[in-house]
């Protein structure tokens, strides 16, 4: 087979090659072989057929973890409101959003008691292969970018207040950062940046029309 059809065959089947990343995500023990995790328990991508967006965020929370879902716990409850606040139908966020994350496995508690331990560099390297290849099948006309680390993968290391509440268009994918949908994270207490979550879903409501989300 020339390597001309295995690229056609590839762009011909991006649905099965993603059900077959997802076997490989879930059988990835790469940061437990290396000493990070004490148990991987990689968090199976969910089947999107076709999907627009994709959301990114940093790493399975404890929910997560234990139900085998992204998104399982409070924050996809503020997630799913987000995007109903910006216009999408009901049962969107669920049912056609490929939903992932920086990292696949959950990183346990900080060591304060405070949230979940973030994942370091080397933990972040080690699933970037499977980041990009999500990215590069489905080709979405969105990215969501939710949280710090995942914003600062794609959009560089700048303060959120200089970021939240618009878009950007990098490499040829539009990305729109959003703030950590966490009842843990106080950055939404202000009400300036509250404002910028407000600027933000109007982008996003915008996009939907716009991207035909």
């Amino acid at each position: 087979m020339s390597i001309g059809t295995r690229s056609q065959q590839r762009q011909a089947n991006p649905l099965r090659e993603l059900a077959d990343l997802a076997d490989e995500v879930v059988g990835c023990r790469a940061c437990q072989a290396a000493g990070y995790l004490a148990r991987a328990n990689p968090i199976r991508p969910p089947h999107i057929d076709q999907p627009k967006v994709v959301l990114i965020g940093q790493a399975p929370g404890a929910v997560s973890d234990r139900k085998g879902y992204h998104f399982a716990g409070p924050a996809g409850r503020f997630l799913s409101s987000w995007l109903d606040r910006a216009g999408f139908p009901p049962g969107y966020f669920r049912e056609h959003v490929y939903l992932t994350s920086l990292t696949r496995c959950y990183p346990g508690k900080a060591r304060s008691g405070n949230g979940d331990r973030a994942p370091s560099s080397a933990e972040l390297a080690l699933c970037r292969h499977f980041l990009n290849r999500e990215l590069e099948l489905i080709q979405p006309k969105l990215v969501l970018l939710v949280g710090r680390m995942a914003i600062e993968a794609f959009l560089g290391r700048r303060p959120l207040v200089e970021l939240v509440g618009r878009s950007y268009c990098v490499g040829g994918l539009v990305y729109l950062p959003l703030p950590h949908a966490s009842g843990v994270s106080r950055w939404l207490n202000a009400p300036a940046n509250r404002a910028l979550l407000d600027d933000a879903l109007r982008e996003l409501s915008r996009l939907r029309v716009d991207l035909g989300l």
